[in-house]
C-alpha cells in the first residue's frame, strides 16, 4: 500500500465527528495529510502529531476547495 504525505495547513473551519459523538473542529494551524489510497484520508495534528482524524475525500475536497485546508506540497 502507498502512502501519500502532504504537509498543509488548516486555515478556516474543518469539522469532524469525534468520538463522543460530537461535532469538533480542527484547530486552525499546521498538519499531515497522509493519504492510503482508501475513500478516507488521515488529517494528522498537534505539536507532536498526537492528534488525528479519518476524513472522506468529499470532506478534504470540500475544505480545498472553500480555502480551508492548503496543501503546502
Amino acid at each position: 500500500m502507498d502512502i501519500t504525505t502532504h504537509h498543509a495547513r488548516i486555515t478556516g473551519p474543518v469539522s469532524y465527528l469525534a468520538g463522543s459523538g460530537r461535532k469538533q473542529r480542527i484547530p486552525i494551524g499546521p498538519c499531515v495529510v497522509e493519504s492510503h489510497g482508501g475513500r478516507c484520508i488521515d488529517i494528522i495534528w498537534g505539536s507532536r502529531g498526537q492528534s488525528a482524524v479519518a476524513l472522506r475525500i468529499e470532506d478534504i475536497e470540500a475544505a480545498q476547495d472553500l480555502g480551508h485546508l492548503v496543501l503546502l506540497d
